[in-house]
């Protein structure tokens, strides 16, 4: 495409980057995040998950429904208390409300610069309830059905 061709395509305004720049930055994308579905496989995996998840709401929030397994750990309390609950050698994921929130990108950084190796779950709790897994509240166990936007009806991962 010419110069002018890309200008007059609102996809293309800004060219795409080079393949070498756009590996690079994917690469670091995934080192950074994880997703729903991968972090359900792994906690659902015989054996350890390799990570711990960190729930970094409020008590109100955990109540309400959490991830299974999960330590509940709000993001305030991070700097006091993470030491006392995780075990720096365990990567952590963090996850917050859901993709409207940067809860847990402010737990990773907090995290982070208490030296944790740290990823944040895309989607947070909302696409973990939105994909159909199981979830615990103060009253015990829910599981919803999956929504066919953000999960495959029918079939046990997405593929991708």
């Amino acid at each position: 495409m010419t110069t002018t061709q890309l200008a007059s395509n609102p996809g293309l305004r800004v060219p795409p980057a080079s393949p070498a720049v756009a590996a690079a930055y994917f690469g670091a994308a995934l080192a950074f995040h994880a997703d729903v579905s991968d972090v359900a496989a792994a906690l659902a995996a015989d054996g350890e998950a390799g990570f711990v998840v960190l729930d970094s709401r409020s008590t109100e929030s955990w109540d309400q429904g959490h991830v299974p397994g999960a330590v509940h750990l709000p993001t305030a309390l991070i700097p006091e208390q993470a030491e006392q609950l995780l075990d720096k050698s365990v990567p952590v994921v963090t996850y917050c409300w859901g993709p409207g929130c940067n809860g847990a990108t402010r737990a990773a950084l907090a995290l982070a610069e208490l030296g944790y190796q740290v990823k944040e779950m895309l989607g947070g709790f909302e696409y973990w309830v939105r994909e159909g897994f199981e979830f615990e509240t103060w009253e015990g166990g829910e599981q919803r059905a999956a929504d066919p936007l953000t999960a495959p009806v029918d079939a046990d991962d997405c593929g991708c």
